[in-house]
Formats: structure tokens, C-alpha cells, sequence
């Protein structure tokens, strides 16, 4: 592995240890420009995927093949078991001694993934605040400005490129579905400014909130309001040196390129590894089996596919066809459902396969929102590097030139002694207000958008400025020229109600 420098660092002298950190959208080429920088920098590669931490299913989480990797170090790649729940604090006491022995080596720790809430807990102090520590694993895991997403959106979750934890849209939160109302009702009496924080079909955090104060008898809102919450963020609290790089694309050549991948997938056997897990009682909100392609099958597999499958194995072994223990699905299961008579199963294949497309294409709009939340609403100085023309153009001339070049001139100013340090983060805003004095909390309602639910000021202020929402305000100012006796009072739709 060539290099061209090496990569000190000193911790005992008070500076803090560098590291890079490559995120961005899924389908952008984050893992294979952080092989790609090892051509120049002696780095070893930590995962935050939240899905491709576990072991199995590495066609649908798209892990990056050995023979890929280059010969590069890659930790908490495949390792966890796929039936544990590997949260945001489990992956921070996983990788912090992983940087460790990477920079008692002199390598450059580099983490990579679109799982924004494992790097989160990794390189701020936050869950380390006294009053925070014997939280639940994963209630801590977002920042205070995770909130309901937008209309018709479902995205990460993030977190990974696979992952539905922490997805919601505005009817329907698809981690966990078999909570209670009452859960919310009770988190609403006990601390109302906590409820508005999350969806009320979000049971799996409403219940963790609720654990919270049965346990410590501390409002959860107290601790996301306290000295963890001035903490977070804050660039003398941060646990690193941080070097962030975002690899992104436009939307148009994402879209079209994760489409295409989902196919690959299909083809490369996605459905023979769904079908190996799949389980009819099996709990689908934890661990490996929450990714996105995992649960879009359930219903084919559990009404239709396996039913056909286990007939023509029958069939077929007593033909003496097949040897008894031996599998059908041993081939390509894909085309073992579409060349199947049953037009049911071949159906709800097809609008399988479209729903992985479309909860992947959510995805990625949720991972870039989220990125912007770090840099708008934080402060972070996130370094954006473009590789729209070469996933369209699919020249790695192009990737070359544009991605991994632009790359490493970031790190290299990043390790350079007289360089300016990317981890400069500013800890006010554009109007000089603390991030800490933004308004996280406060429920804000449009009317406008149908009662849509906004949490926070920024979202409330982003939504204000969103082409959907100044559409609506003009249509309905348009009517109310039109209409005789309109009350001036009902134009106020952009207001919010508190």
C-alpha cells in the first residue's frame, strides 16, 4: 500500500487524536473512496453502517467484497450477530478502542457510512454527561434535532444504507408498529415536551423515554435540554480532531443509479439471503433483519414463495430430481418466483422489488437532510466532494479527477502542521446565537400543509422556505382573492401553532 506520509498524532500533548470521518448518501462511493485515499495515506477503515455491521446478508447491505478492499484494514465490517440490537452507544465502545490501536500504529483512523447517528455518538462527548450515562443504549443515540421527515418521506434510517430505525413518515413510524397509544398518552402526561419531541407512533423511543424516568426519575427532556445538550457539538467537547467529508450526488443520478444497484442485487441472489432469515415470527425492528429489503419480501415469502418452493421441492425429490436435504433456492430465487405459474407470487415480487427502490430513494434524501442538519444546525465544517459525473458517467477517470484528488488535497490540509484544521466548528449560528439557545424543542403545526407537524425551529424555518410549502400559501392566497368575505385572519397560514 503506497503512501506519501505519515500520520502523527499526540494525545498526551493535549491535542486530540485526527480522524477522518466519509459520509454521505448511500450509493455515492464512500467505501471505495476510502480505499482509494490509501493509495496516499496510511489509514485503516472503521464501518458505521448500522447494517453492514452485522454479519450476513452482504449483498442487500452492499458490503464491500475482500477482494475490493485492497488489502485495507476494515474493522466492524460483517462482525456483530445479526439478532442483536448494535446501537449508537455499542458502536462508540466498539470503535473507540479500534482508533486507538490505529493510532498507536500511526495509521490514520478513517470512519465510513451513512449511519450519521453512530458517528454522532462516536465523536461528540455526549453520552458520556454524568446525568446521561445509564440512559437505554439507543436513546441517546440522535441528536436532540432527530424529527419527524417530511411529507411522503420514510429516508434512514439513517442510517445506514439500509436501515429503517428511526424511520418515520407523517402517519407511520415503520420501526417498531406494535406499541401501544396509551405508551404515548402516559409519556405525554409524564413529560409533555419529550412527547412533542418524537412521533407518537414511535414506540420503541417512547418507551425508552419512559424507561428513562421510571429508572432515574430525570425527565428526558431535562437531559436533552442539560449539560449534554450544551455539550453536543461544541468544538472544545468534541471527542476528536475530525476531518468530515461528505461524498454526494444530485438526486436525478442517485435516484437512477440506486434503482439500477437494487437490480444488480436481485440478480446477485438479494432474495436467496431474505429468504435464509426469514422467519414468520421473527422480530423484524432489531438487529440485520430492520434492512431495507428485508421486510418488503415478508409478504411474498410469507403468503406465496415459500409455499411454491416447498412444493416443488417435494415434487422434484420424489421425482428423484433433487437428492432429499437438498435445496431448490440453491439457484437464483428470483427467477425461481418469476418463472413460477402462480401469478400472485410473481406480482408481489415485482412490487417487492419496486418498494426496496423506493425506501432506498427515501433514503438518500433522509441522509443528505441529515448532513446539512450536522453543518446548518451544529455548525460542523463538512468538506463536500461531488461524484455526480462519475456515477454517470461510470469513468473512473472521472472518479479519479473529481472525488478522490479533491480528497485528498481536504486530508492532506487536514494533517498538514501549517494546514487549516476542518475541525474548526463553529458554535453559533448565522446569527451569532449558541446552537444550544436554538429552539429544539417547541412543536410548531402548518396549517397550510394539512396540520403537518414541525419540531424544532430550524425545521420549522426550513419548511417555511420549502418550494411545497410557498406553493400552497400562494394557491391558497389565490383563493382567497376569489372568495367574498374571506377574513383576513385566515390567510395567516404560515403561522404555526405552538
Amino acid at each position: 500500500m503506497a503512501t506519501e506520509r505519515t500520520v502523527t498524532s499526540n494525545p498526551s500533548n493535549g491535542e486530540r487524536p485526527k480522524v477522518v470521518v466519509i459520509t454521505g448518501p448511500t450509493a455515492s462511493g464512500k467505501s471505495k473512496l476510502a480505499v482509494d485515499l490509501a493509495s496516499h495515506f496510511p489509514l485503516e477503515v472503521i464501518n458505521a453502517d448500522s447494517m453492514q455491521v452485522y454479519r450476513g446478508l452482504d449483498v442487500l447491505t452492499n458490503k464491500l467484497p475482500l477482494s475490493h478492499q485492497n488489502g485495507v484494514p476494515h474493522h466492524l465490517l460483517g462482525t456483530v450477530s445479526p439478532n442483536v440490537e448494535f446501537t449508537a452507544k455499542a458502536f462508540r465502545d466498539s470503535a473507540i478502542p479500534i482508533i486507538d490501536d490505529i493510532l498507536a500504529r500511526n495509521h490514520l483512523p478513517v470512519i465510513v457510512g451513512g449511519t450519521n447517528y453512530y458517528i454522532q455518538a462516536l465523536v461528540s462527548q455526549f453520552l458520556l454527561d454524568d446525568s446521561a450515562e445509564d440512559m437505554d443504549e439507543s436513546c441517546l443515540g440522535d441528536p436532540p434535532s432527530v424529527t419527524q421527515s417530511d411529507n411522503n418521506f420514510i429516508g434512514e434510517i439513517d442510517g445506514s444504507n439500509n436501515s429503517y430505525d428511526l424511520l418515520e413518515d407523517d402517519n407511520n413510524f415503520i420501526g417498531e408498529i406494535d406499541g401501544s397509544n396509551n405508551s404515548y398518552g402516559l409519556l405525554k402526561d409524564i413529560d409533555p415536551v419529550a412527547a412533542n419531541r418524537i412521533h407518537p407512533n414511535n414506540h420503541r423511543k417512547i418507551n425508552q423515554y419512559i424507561s428513562l424516568y421510571t429508572r432515574t426519575g430525570v425527565l428526558p427532556s431535562k437531559i436533552f435540554q442539560g449539560k449534554a445538550a450544551e455539550k453536543w457539538g461544541q468544538v472544545d467537547n468534541l471527542r476528536y480532531d475530525c476531518c468530515f467529508i461528505c461524498v454526494d450526488a444530485c438526486l436525478p443520478v442517485l435516484d437512477k443509479y440506486v434503482e439500477q444497484r437494487v437490480d444488480c442485487m436481485m440478480d446477485d441472489g438479494l432474495l436467496n439471503e431474505v429468504y435464509d432469515i426469514y422467519n414468520l415470527n421473527a422480530d423484524y425492528s432489531r438487529g440485520l433483519r430492520q434492512a431495507i429489503g428485508v421486510r418488503e419480501f415478508q409478504l411474498l415469502l410469507r403468503i406465496c414463495a415459500v409455499k411454491d418452493i416447498c412444493e416443488k421441492e417435494r415434487e422434484l425429490i420424489e421425482g428423484s430430481v433433487l437428492e432429499k436435504g437438498e435445496k431448490l433456492c440453491n439457484g437464483n430465487l428470483m427467477e425461481v418466483v418469476r418463472s413460477s405459474s402462480n401469478t400472485e407470487s410473481t406480482i408481489l415480487l415485482e412490487e417487492a422489488i419496486e418498494k426496496v427502490k423506493l425506501n432506498t430513494r427515501r433514503l438518500v434524501r433522509r441522509q443528505k437532510r441529515m448532513v446539512s442538519r450536522l453543518q446548518t444546525l451544529f455548525g460542523w465544517n463538512i468538506h463536500y466532494v461531488d461524484s455526480t459525473e462519475s456515477i454517470s458517467s461510470k469513468s473512473e477517470d472521472v472518479w479519479t479527477g473529481q472525488v478522490v484528488e479533491s480528497a485528498v488535497k481536504i486530508v492532506k490540509s487536514f494533517l498538514s502542521d501549517n494546514g487549516s484544521s476542518p475541525s474548526t466548528f463553529g458554535t453559533s449560528n448565522d446569527t451569532g446565537m449558541k446552537i444550544t439557545q436554538r429552539d429544539l424543542w417547541t412543536q410548531y403545526t402548518c396549517k397550510a400543509c394539512g396540520d403537518r407537524v414541525l419540531r424544532g425551529l430550524h425545521e420549522w424555518e426550513q419548511h417555511k422556505r420549502g418550494r411545497g410549502h410557498r406553493k400552497r400559501i400562494s394557491s391558497l392566497k389565490s383563493k382567497a382573492r376569489n372568495t367574498t368575505g374571506f377574513v383576513k385572519e385566515k390567510m395567516e397560514y404560515s403561522e404555526c401553532e405552538h
